[in-house]
């Protein structure tokens, strides 16, 4: 039971949503025409999206937090984790400002798009039902699986199979921990999945 509780942490840790814009640009750089790119254009790239999308709000969540004299649970109130979305939103419109400088393609910008969709999403939502942001996280995973394998015309079924049960493994660490309940894990996956195909099929 305890290595149980210690893998679903792990997976808490490792499947936050702060971190999937990085992954995203990574995966695409790895396995699309992007890969041919100098390294050192992609470094840069995968700096200034780690800067934006996960030091900045870190940071100034962090100040923030301090400066009220809040704790970490503190920040899980529905009312004050609007200003957790709000900072990241302001950080993605920064972080699409630099790609639009470094004439990224249209698709790259679609993933932080996508990430502001789905937080969009998730602070409507829970204005009247909490939904797991982690799962809705995972569900944007598949969603953007989807839409990217219909602008490339690739098969992605093994990467899909990876994905769903990635996304069924966070959904049960979720639970395990007691931080989410069967409705909200579900209804957090369907939001990201469809904020997923929308996001990048429309940008």
């Amino acid at each position: 039971m305890k290595l149980t509780r210690f893998l679903a942490k792990v997976l808490a840790v490792v499947f936050q949503p702060a971190f999937y814009p990085l992954v995203g640009f990574s995966i695409l750089f790895t396995l699309t025409y992007l890969s041919m790119l100098p390294w050192e254009f992609k470094l840069w790239v995968l700096l200034a999206v780690y800067v934006f999308s996960i030091a900045i709000p870190y940071a100034m969540t962090f100040f923030i937090r301090k400066t009220n004299g809040w704790s970490k649970q503190d920040l899980h109130q529905q009312h004050r984790r609007y200003i957790v979305y709000f900072i990241n939103i302001i950080s993605y419109l920064s972080c699409m400002y630099v790609c639009h400088k470094l004439y990224l393609p249209s698709f790259m910008g679609a993933i932080l798009v996508v990430s502001m969709l789905v937080q969009c999403a998730c602070v409507i939502t829970n204005m009247w039902y909490k939904v797991s942001m982690h799962s809705a996280g995972t569900g944007v995973i598949i969603g953007a699986l989807l839409a990217y394998s219909h602008i490339f015309a690739f098969n992605p079924t093994g990467w899909l199979c990876i994905a769903i049960l990635l996304s069924g493994a966070v959904m049960s660490s979720r639970m395990l921990l007691k931080g989410n309940t069967l409705g909200q894990v579900l209804s957090g996956t369907f939001i990201g999945i469809v904020c997923g195909v929308v996001g990048i099929m429309m940008w």
